[in-house]
């Protein structure tokens, strides 16, 4: 009985040994990696706007998609649109500013030049999808779910960018 115990907590030792050794060996590969959770940016009071959206600064400047248009324009939807007063970026792009827009159906994010602007990212939220329309003056992003419809809508044809966010 003493012989069958002795075997019993040795095994213990032995696996529990192993499984330390395999758990510090994989965590110290993997830190650092894209596995980490991700940092989150601290939201102020300042951010917030009356219509319901944020306007955050973006943490890092990304490529600009094209402004080409693409087949199958569709045009903008005059369904009931808010207009919405982001705070500016503290991180101003070379062209203009970067300022993003939550909305309940997502972020879309635009670099906000002089006399136009371009779509840095559009992300759509848990259980929504998305879909965006380019043309020389206007960008829409519209979220969906459902029968719920957020459109995010930048149109800079006759003066600086404008954003408008409407809920249908």
């Amino acid at each position: 009985m003493r012989r069958g115990l002795v075997h019993v907590l040795a095994w213990l030792l032995a696996t529990g040994a192993a499984v330390t050794l395999s758990w510090w060996g994989v965590h110290t590969v993997m830190a650092g990696t894209a596995y980490d959770p991700p940092r989150a940016l601290p939201v102020t009071a300042a951010d917030a706007t009356t219509q319901g959206a944020k306007a955050l600064p973006s943490p890092a400047r990304r490529p600009a998609p094209s402004h080409r248009p693409s087949a199958g324009q569709a045009p903008p939807n005059p369904a009931a649109p808010r207009s919405p007063s982001p705070s500016a970026s503290p991180s101003a792009s070379a062209s203009g500013q970067v300022k993003s827009y939550d909305t309940d159906g997502g972020r879309a994010v635009f670099d906000l030049g002089p006399s136009s602007a371009t779509l840095v990212s559009a992300t759509p939220g848990t259980g929504w999808s998305m879909q965006v329309w380019k043309t020389e003056t206007w960008i829409r992003v519209e979220f969906s779910r459902g029968t719920d419809r957020v459109s995010v809508m930048c149109t800079w044809h006759d003066g600086p960018p404008h954003v408008d966010i409407g809920t249908y």
